[in-house]
């Protein structure tokens, strides 16, 4: 899975906001906390659920169950404004 290109990415102050340009039917602006932010990062390459939370649990202190519960709840945010290519 990957964030589709027509999404943008930027850090502004600590959060992350996204945006989408062209060619999408979702025309507003998502905020990320640190983590969900860098979920985001790790999809703007080709990667697997299992990958992420690899990468989660290297970079967090944070239990598998409740690392891959919040991986989810992004994947479906995602998900629900068209932002994922699976």
């Amino acid at each position: 899975m990957k964030l589709k290109d027509n999404f943008v990415t930027r850090d502004m102050g600590g959060t992350q906001v996204m945006v989408a340009v062209g060619g999408s039917a979702f025309s507003g602006i998502v905020r990320s906390n640190k983590t969900a932010g860098f979920i985001v990062d790790l999809l703007k390459t080709d990667t697997t659920k299992d990958q992420i939370l690899s990468t989660v649990l290297d970079k967090y202190d944070v239990d598998p169950q409740t690392a891959e519960k919040d991986i989810e709840k992004v994947l479906e945010k995602l998900r629900g404004i068209g932002a994922l290519d699976e």
